[in-house]
This record gives C-alpha cells, structure tokens and sequence, in this order.
C-alpha cells in the first residue's frame, strides 16, 4: 500500500499544474486575440483588440459569475510558466511593464512597441486580478514591429 501511494505521490508532483484562483469559470470560454494572429508584422504604435466568448467583461472589483477582466503579457513566458509562473496563477497577475492590467473592463489597447520581436498573451482575471480555477488564457502569438 505504502509503494502504492508513493507513486501516486510522485506522479502527482511531477505532473505540470495549470489552475488559477478560486473564482469558477466557465469551461468552454476562451479570449483571443481579435486583430492580431502569430506571425504578424505590424508598425508601432500597435493597437491589439481583446475578444472573449463565453464570458463577459466586468471591471476589476467586481464579483459576478463568469465574468473577468483582461491582463496582456508582453515578452514574458506564457502564463504559469517561468519564475514566477505558480504565483501568478495562484495569488494574482503583477502590474509592471510586462503585466498590463485592464481593470476598467477595457478590452483594446494601444501600444508603443520597439521594433523587433514581442510576444503576447491574453489572461482573463476574476476581481481580484487572479487568473480562474480553470485559466482563461489565449495562446502566445509572437509579432514583428518594424
């Protein structure tokens, strides 16, 4: 028995973990980018229009059932992965040049970006800005600013 559950053990803790917060989702919601797809070229500034389908957009603060609010990432490692990457889904999203926070319930924004390579990533935060029990998030894209 004991064998047992040392290798249930130890296949638990080697498994990646992808969960967010407390706040349910619902399953089937996704956000994506509207305007941009991996690959692009575009000039700065870059304007990028967040899309949402099943669930709605609330301003941060706000506690109502499948709803959320946008973060972009911006040249970082997809959400959940990196240093800092289990604290972010477990305690919240941070708010610095690589965490923008669209707490107003935006859902564009543009941007100021040097020219080169940038990634991006769309993260759906419940009111407190802690991704969801089961994480809303798009896929990265990488874009080229000339």
């Amino acid at each position: 028995m004991r064998i047992l559950i040392a290798s249930i053990a130890a296949c638990l803790l080697s498994a990646p973990v992808f969960a967010g917060g407390e706040t349910p989702s619902n399953p089937d919601a996704q956000v994506y980018f509207v305007n941009l797809s991996d690959g692009d070229t575009v000039t700065s500034p870059v304007t990028v229009v967040f899309g949402l389908n099943g669930m709605g957009v609330a301003p941060a603060g706000t506690e109502k059932e499948n709803t959320g609010h946008h973060h972009l990432l911006i040249d970082r490692p997809a959400l959940g992965e990196g240093e800092d990457g289990a604290d972010e889904l477990s305690y919240g999203i941070p708010s610095d040049d690589n965490h923008l926070h669209f707490g107003g319930g935006q859902t564009e924004v543009t941007l100021e970006l040097a020219p080169g390579s940038h990634t991006l990533q769309l993260v759906l935060g419940d009111h407190g800005h802690v991704p969801h029990a089961t994480p809303i998030v798009s896929d990265v894209i990488t874009i080229t600013v000339e």
